[in-house]
């Protein structure tokens, strides 16, 4: 974080990892480190293949990620 602009660099990591707190962790009840790790697995698989993101146009990351689909660029 010692360069300009670096802190806009975590935005989309950081919420991501709200997302997945709120979304699976908190509102699950694991007994085991395996049930957390497996429950942590089906969200991220859920994320990036189901979840259409409003920063890809509201395309998957997996299909933004395997040229499934091709996004068009605001800037003019």
């Amino acid at each position: 974080m010692d360069g300009k602009g670096r802190a806009k660099d975590n935005i989309v990591i950081e919420r991501f990892w709200r997302s997945l707190k709120y979304n699976e962790i908190y509102i699950n009840d694991y007994n085991s480190p395996r049930e957390t790790r497996h429950g942590v697995d089906s969200y991220i698989h859920l994320h990036n293949h189901y979840l259409p993101h409003q920063s890809l146009q509201n395309h998957t990351p997996a299909a933004v990620y395997n040229r499934d689909v091709i996004l068009l660029s605001t800037c003019e």
